[in-house]
């Protein structure tokens, strides 16, 4: 046997060794996001889980789900399933155009609803008025997606382009006040966690310090 194939068999071991041992890092303990009139963190536990929060204003949001740490990345994995904030609960063909009906147990939810719509691959958008309607004057409309601006987290597809409705009625889960997480990685630097802006916090400077 060579003594190159033994330094490669070496310096193989010793790669995977030192993947394994990254890839099998925990955080434990509470870490915290200090900004002005928003409070929220996580609380990581030995075992891989995490529970967290969020409040800002009136918005109250939270998360559990399960973690890994690969390198200097923190990669969530949240309980909820993104997209699935909007169920459709009726759709058929009806008038002109595309109309969304959004119902909520409380009329204040109704509002910063935004559509996002393709004709083709150029994206526009429509917002609901204080009834949770949404009306797009278009002849032919491709897809429909929906967020809530006071509850953002991955859009929820209610029309694809085989769909050919223009008429669909939505209520909101339960789900919409967790969050996903879906796409957004967290890097450790030191007892800090830090992440680029996103579509949950659009914000500069995102840092969670540990406690």
């Amino acid at each position: 046997m060579s003594k190159q194939f033994i330094l490669y068999a070496i310096l193989s071991l010793q790669s995977t060794l030192i993947t394994h041992r990254m890839s099998a890092q925990t955080l434990n303990g509470e870490y915290n996001l200090h900004k002005h009139e928003m409070a929220s963190g996580f609380r990581f536990t030995k075992d891989g889980k995490f529970e967290f929060y969020y409040v800002y204003g009136a918005v109250d949001r939270s998360a559990t789900g399960t973690y890994s740490v690969v390198g200097d990345t923190l990669k969530i994995k949240s309980d909820k399933e993104p997209g699935k904030d909007f169920p459709v609960t009726k759709e058929n063909h009806k008038g002109k155009g595309y109309t969304i009906q959004v119902t909520a147990p409380n009329d204040y939810l109704l509002r910063n609803i935004i559509c996002f719509y393709f004709i083709g691959d150029v994206q526009n958008v429509a917002e609901s008025d204080d009834k949770g309607v949404i009306h797009i004057d278009a002849p032919s409309v491709d897809k429909l997606y929906l967020q809530h601006q006071l509850f953002v987290d991955i859009a929820s597809l209610i029309k694809d382009e085989k769909n050919t409705n223009n008429y669909f009625e939505v209520s909101l889960s339960p789900s919409l006040q967790f969050v996903s997480f879906a796409g957004i990685d967290f890097i450790i630097k030191g007892d800090e966690l830090t992440c680029l802006p996103n579509y949950f916090m659009p914000m500069e400077d995102i840092r969670y310090t540990k406690e």
